[in-house]
């Protein structure tokens, strides 16, 4: 058997302006897949990104 979708929680900060944002996203292929596209100041690069398994 094998573990093809992990879900995992996701915590995202913006290093602009300091908005966190707490996903529910899925592992696949090594990839975290949340959907997420960028913070309300418009930043899309600059994150810092934490994920845990449940």
């Amino acid at each position: 058997m094998t573990v093809a979708n992990v879900r995992v929680k996701v915590t995202i900060r913006c290093r602009a302006c300091g908005e966190r944002f707490i996903l529910k996203g899925r592992k696949e292929k090594g990839r975290i897949d949340t959907g997420f596209k960028q913070c309300i100041c418009n930043n899309e690069n600059d994150f810092d990104i934490e994920t845990n398994e449940f």
